[in-house]
């Protein structure tokens, strides 16, 4: 887009359609900033993986009252075309970002303004029960205002459907031509009050119980009582559940970070509220070398992601990444699920295409499928809601995330933070650790390692120079990776894979997306993918080996650790 057509959007945003504040806001970006006015106009917010997110102010790549109205407006045209003669009902929750509570009263105030009845939580909720309660009331679609751990300046907005999963395509096409067909003058902000309906401890006691009973599994009290828990919220939404939710299923050593503990927009003590980033974490590793604690579990600020920390064999507190948790949360699911006799070759576990193949392995052992889908949970959704005659058992993905059982239909960090405490428990009562349990799933299914290299380019020039680099690695595959020929390219933008010892190719049922995964002779699996939700292009390495003994564990870990070493120098990636 050139500096013309972006003056001329801008201009359009100097009109009475919007208020003063907002013409305001433009007429000094024109005058004293031209290239924050680029930024704020050079494209609309997109839809990606998690939803629309984006920095707040003022233009259309920005999260404010038009652009969220814009799609509210939007959507509520759309579930009037799909849901003719029917009283349509809607859940909104919102978490501790600036601006949250405000913007989620204004989509309020727009679907109740298009005759749609709302549920909206009166204060700030996980992301999970936002998916729980939307079934739970019966809705045909809820939204959560939120940006997940992105910087604080973000927030955004995502857009649940009548199955408690996000949306899909081609769902999400449709609805977005319904949203770039409305003007910002047919935005109704005029809200109807009576339609609007505050809903607050009944959805909570129902989305606690219901989580108490998908994710634990009699664990002894007294084995219970002997885990030392460190919990942190990391400023967010999550101390509106988790430690409600461990309290009524029995954890009674459970000790709050709490400097960490009052939600805060902000996110004042960690340089980034990700529990994926080591730092976020310090000051619970700190607490728990304090008070000898057995695990630690941190949330993001929408509580759908989990950071754990446990014990090793020196005593010393190490982080898991999500591949490790999810191996972990979902063997154990799976020997729980076993030992009731309740595995029958009906079940399945789900997973993505940038996470551990040793998923495959778990699932292979257990006689239950493992389906891999695209990166984000609303593929694994979508997976429970195709295959319904198929029980879902649990899943999730590298980044963090894990869902347990279809209660609900997002990565959930309450009941994937019960599940995990259950699994530590056990653990500790018959004298083992969740580190000793990890070091055995790799005696027994293959030793897989991953690391993730995340590559931040922001603004304009960043996202070309992201496009840039994966039409280089489309249009020139690396032919060798340290040492080892690439045999075989995924280029799920094309849906095509090639087998470049043979020249042959086949194409890949499974929806496009903009991911290319080479694979080695060795085993070695590297995907690229741009971010959906941040300005960031990500690597995910996997690289295995086997081992026959514990005792082989340190060995080959340094081996595994070398060869990534090798890859990210190959790929000029640091």
């Amino acid at each position: 887009m050139d500096k013309q057509q972006i003056l001329d959007k801008a201009n359009e945003w100097l009109t009475p359609v919007f208020d003063n504040a907002t013409q305001e806001a433009i007429r000094k970006m024109m005058a004293e900033a031209p290239k924050e006015l680029e930024e704020s106009f050079y494209k609309n917010l997109e839809f990606g993986t998690g939803g629309m997110r984006g920095v707040m102010g003022v233009g259309t790549n920005r999260i404010n009252k038009y652009t969220l109205g814009k799609n509210t407006q939007g959507l509520s045209d759309y579930m009037k075309s799909v849901f003719p003669g029917r009283d349509i009902k809607v859940a909104i929750a919102y978490d501790c970002r600036h601006n949250s509570d405000t913007l989620a009263k204004t989509v309020a105030d727009v679907f109740s303004a298009n005759g749609i009845k709302v549920y909206l939580f009166s204060e700030l909720r996980p992301t999970p029960e936002l998916s729980f309660a939307l079934k739970y009331l019966g809705c045909q679609a809820g939204i959560v205002l939120t940006a997940s751990h992105n910087p604080p300046e973000y927030n955004g907005y995502k857009v649940y459907w009548e199955d408690g999963g996000q949306l899909v395509p081609p769902q999400d096409g449709e609805i977005i031509k319904v949203i770039e067909a409305t003007a910002y003058g047919d935005i109704r902000f005029s809200a109807n009050d009576s339609l609007i309906e505050y809903i607050s401890t009944e959805i909570d006691e129902a989305f606690w119980a219901s989580s108490i009973e998908n994710a634990s599994f009699d664990t002894p009290q007294e084995a219970k009582d002997a885990l030392e828990i460190v919990f942190t919220s990391l400023h967010g939404t999550s101390i509106r559940a988790v430690p409600d939710v461990l309290a009524k299923a029995g954890y009674r050593s459970v000790h709050i970070v709490p400097e960490q503990a009052e939600p805060n927009g902000d996110f004042p003590t960690v340089k980034s509220p990700n529990p994926e980033e080591p730092e976020a974490l310090t000051m619970a590793l700190a607490l728990a070398d304090k008070l000898n604690a057995d695990i630690v579990v941190g949330t993001d600020p929408d509580c759908d992601r989990l950071g754990v920390a446990v014990r090793d064999n020196s005593g010393k507190m190490v982080l898991l990444n999500g591949n490790q948790t999810m191996v972990l949360m979902t063997h154990f699911l799976l020997e729980q699920w076993r030992k009731a006799g309740k595995i029958n070759g009906k079940q399945f576990i789900g997973s993505t295409i940038v996470s551990t193949p040793m998923m495959m392995e778990l699932a292979g052992a257990y006689g239950v499928e493992c389906k891999v889908g695209l990166t984000g949970f609303k593929w694994i959704a979508k997976m429970i809601k195709d295959f319904p005659e198929l029980q879902f058992i649990g899943g999730g993905e590298e980044s963090f995330g894990f869902m347990v059982g279809d209660a609900v239909r997002d990565k959930d960090a309450v009941a994937a933070t019960l599940l995990v405490c259950e699994m530590a428990a056990r653990a500790k009562a018959k004298g083992s650790s969740v580190y000793n349990e990890l070091l055995q799933l790799y005696v027994d299914f293959g030793f897989y390692k991953e690391h993730l290299v995340s590559l931040t380019k922001k603004g304009i020039e960043g996202l070309a120079e992201i496009n840039q680099m994966m039409v280089d690695m489309r249009n020139n595959p690396v032919q060798e990776i340290d040492g080892e020929r690439v045999i075989v390219v995924e280029d799920y933008k094309t849906s095509v894979m090639r087998n470049l010892l043979t020249g042959e190719s086949e194409t890949m049922d499974i929806p496009k997306s903009d991911v290319l995964i080479y694979y080695t002779e060795d085993g070695a699996k590297i995907a690229a993918r741009p971010s959906g939700t941040e300005p960031k292009i990500k690597f995910y390495i996997s690289v295995n080996a086997e081992i026959s003994s514990l005792s082989d564990f340190a060995a080959a870990e340094k081996q595994l650790d070398l060869k990534i070493k090798n890859i990210i120098s190959d790929l000029g990636i640091q």
